[in-house]
């Protein structure tokens, strides 16, 4: 039997309390919503409706994605397990000066290790469960390690994209030197899955100046190593179309349960929190919602168990579509309701 969807999810803001999207519209506040209102004017001009000077159309529900959905779930899955340094990876032990003649972190490496072993085979088979499809964000030496499984991970009909061919600091490169890795990076994933990885994903996000070009240029389309909205936008990088589809931290596994003591069904209980406002709000406006699972976190038996419980609260809630992360930047590269942002950060 399905959950019923939340009574509190019709929050219905009255004529008296415009939304603060509807306010901007209808004032011009701000270059974001100026541009905004330009492109869905453009829209209804395209199918026929006269837009009224100065104010932004307001598109329907299911206007906003592919086949009507109202929300889009984009799901992460890192596969990083085989890929970390021998010693200092973060882990849930206490940290520890390891003196040179310790050539690992025999204890940490099990950690990872718990990953490919048991995590992703285990999420993989949930996924399968719920018909969802995700975006597997792979270090090349964790896929070259394992190449069966970075094999049915694409098999099972889920995307692989970069995330560098070993932990190591992009913003500390020469533009040469991560030009290098980004190549590594695509490369290594590409043949050991056969599929050319279009998406790319910084350790702990953290980019250079150079990366967004160097990504563009190497034949990326899209990167997520941003959380500044809930929807994926367009931005300009040398003058040319590229998406960012927003990453999260706020319903990251690594932040929020490993070695902090933050029980799974706390994890459940923030991620339907997450879910119930973009779901209300995706009445009239674009919204999507990141989730992330690491392969030695969300893999784990109870974890798996909060992410069954909120797949199944999900879809028990009508037009609610879970997609990868290639397919979402092909789908808004060509809607003319995409944000596109006049800087970059």
């Amino acid at each position: 039997m399905k959950d019923s969807p939340s009574q509190d999810l019709s929050n219905e803001q009255t004529p008296s309390t415009p939304s603060r999207r509807s306010f901007m519209a209808q004032a011009g506040l701000g270059a974001g919503a100026l541009a905004l209102g330009a492109v869905m004017a453009g829209q209804a001009a395209a199918q026929g409706s006269a837009p009224i000077a100065g104010v932004a159309a307001t598109p329907k529900q299911g206007e906003f994605w592919p086949n009507g959905a109202r929300l889009v779930i984009s799901i992460s899955m890192q596969f990083e397990a085989g890929g970390q340094p021998a010693k200092g990876a973060d882990n849930p032990f206490p940290k520890v000066d390891f003196p040179p003649s310790v050539p690992a972190d025999l204890a940490g490496q099990t950690w990872f290790a718990y990953g490919y072993r048991e995590g992703i085979p285990r999420m993989l088979d949930l996924w399968d469960r719920h018909g969802v499809k995700v975006s597997c964000h792979m270090i090349g030496e964790a896929a070259k390690r394992h190449p069966e499984l970075a094999r049915e991970i694409v098999a099972r009909g889920h995307e692989a994209t970069g995330h560098g061919p070993r932990w190591s600091s992009q913003y500390a490169m020469t533009p040469a030197q991560e030009r290098e890795f980004l190549i590594q990076a695509r490369s290594m994933v590409e043949e050991v899955t056969g599929q050319r990885p279009i998406g790319y994903n910084c350790n702990w996000l953290r980019r250079g100046p150079n990366t967004l070009a160097l990504l563009q240029e190497l034949g990326y389309v899209y990167h997520i190593d941003d959380l500044s909205r809930d929807e994926p936008f367009i931005e300009k990088v040398n003058g040319k179309d590229f998406v960012v589809v927003p990453y999260t931290l706020r319903n990251n596994d690594i932040l929020l349960v490993e070695g902090r003591n933050y029980s799974p069904a706390k994890f459940l209980e923030q991620i339907k929190f997450d879910f119930d406002q973009l779901y209300e709000e995706a009445g009239s406006r674009r919204r999507m919602m990141s989730i992330s699972a690491h392969d030695r976190i969300s893999g784990s038996p109870q974890m798996v168990r909060a992410w069954d419980q909120f797949l199944r609260y999900a879809k028990s809630h009508p037009d609610v579509a879970f997609m990868r992360k290639d397919d979402i930047a092909h789908y808004v590269l060509q809607s003319p309701l995409t944000v596109r942002e006049i800087e970059t950060i």
